[in-house]
């Protein structure tokens, strides 16, 4: 994670020629990922108001194989590492190149904008120079720094020159549905996904109600406070304990479409729970690929086993 203000101290505009930047440190690449489930598309809210030099980034189209119907690979399959690429090329993104941090913003709690922190990761990118912001554009906007775009009016930078970037898929690992299921009975599933949706009161999206058997509900949407900030480590690692999730034992997330899960992901390791060398696994599918699938069985309630049908 990094704060508004330590992203601002990098985005200031003595240092946007290399002049009084940090030695060993370049302008980070800046990804604006704000979305919405239902749509439309947010790019028109980041041509008004934006930080000074982000990139959008279109997560249905550019950080997923295009919206799907709920099948195989889910609504946001993974998309294919030629197509990452080009997009990240696009935003700039370097090849190996440690002084270059890649930063990702969303909204607010980082739910969204942790899918491109994992694929940064799941393309071969450093841990070291990938960073969600915390408390997202918000956050950014709460505490009085610059914004850019048409209802903005602060300086934009020069564009980043295109990267260089060669995606080296397979950074992070990912179960498919079997995998999923071998990890909610040998280790530990986390379920990201709205209480309620997790216990099969409602699903507004997919074909079938409930949670994969064994699963554990733990909503991404609680990694953060009221304020949209992410907890302090030590009480998310409380909350991952809570569920069963501990150093050492095998785990992996979903959702709905394989995008909150990665905020999971994140916080397993923002936590100490996982270690950036061995990460939670991620089931891109989730829950869309699973319930469409009659022949997989579905669970709900409290309890990750119990009404299994």
């Amino acid at each position: 994670m990094i704060s508004p203000e330590a992203l601002a101290g990098l985005l200031t505009p003595a240092g946007r020629d290399g002049a009084d930047r940090p030695p060993g440190t370049a302008r980070p690449v800046l990804l604006d990922v704000r979305w919405r489930l239902t749509g439309p598309s947010m790019r028109d809210d980041h041509a008004a108001r934006r930080i000074p030099g982000a990139v959008f980034v279109d997560l249905d189209t550019e950080l997923a194989a295009g919206p799907s119907s709920p099948g195989p690979g889910g609504r946001h399959p993974l998309p294919g590492p030629a197509a990452l690429q080009e997009v990240l090329r696009a935003a700039g993104v370097r090849d190996d190149d440690p002084d270059q941090l890649v930063v990702a913003y969303d909204d607010r709690d980082g739910s969204v904008a942790a899918r491109a922190w994992w694929l940064l990761r799941w393309a071969g990118v450093a841990p070291s120079r990938v960073r969600v912001l915390d408390g997202g554009f918000a956050a950014w906007q709460q505490s009085g720094l610059p914004v850019a775009g048409t209802d903005g009016g602060a300086a934009e930078p020069e564009p980043l020159p295109a990267g260089d970037l060669v995606v080296r898929s397979g950074g992070m690992p990912v179960v498919d549905a079997d995998g999923a299921a071998a990890l909610a009975r040998d280790g530990v599933l986390l379920d990201a996904r709205a209480a309620a949706r997790y216990r099969g009161e409602t699903e507004p999206v997919d074909p079938r109600t409930g949670h994969v058997p064994g699963a554990r509900n733990t909503p991404a949407a609680a990694n953060t406070g009221p304020d949209g900030r992410w907890l302090a480590p030590e009480v998310l690692a409380e909350r991952f304990r809570a569920a069963g999730a501990v150093p050492g034992v095998p785990a992996g997330a979903y959702c709905g479409s394989g995008i909150n899960a990665c905020a999971l992901v994140l916080a397993l390791e923002e936590s100490g729970t996982t270690l950036p060398q061995a990460p939670a696994a991620l089931y891109p599918g989730s829950w869309s690929e699973w319930s469409a699938d009659p022949g997989r069985p579905a669970a709900t309630g409290d309890r990750p086993w119990v009404a299994d049908r």
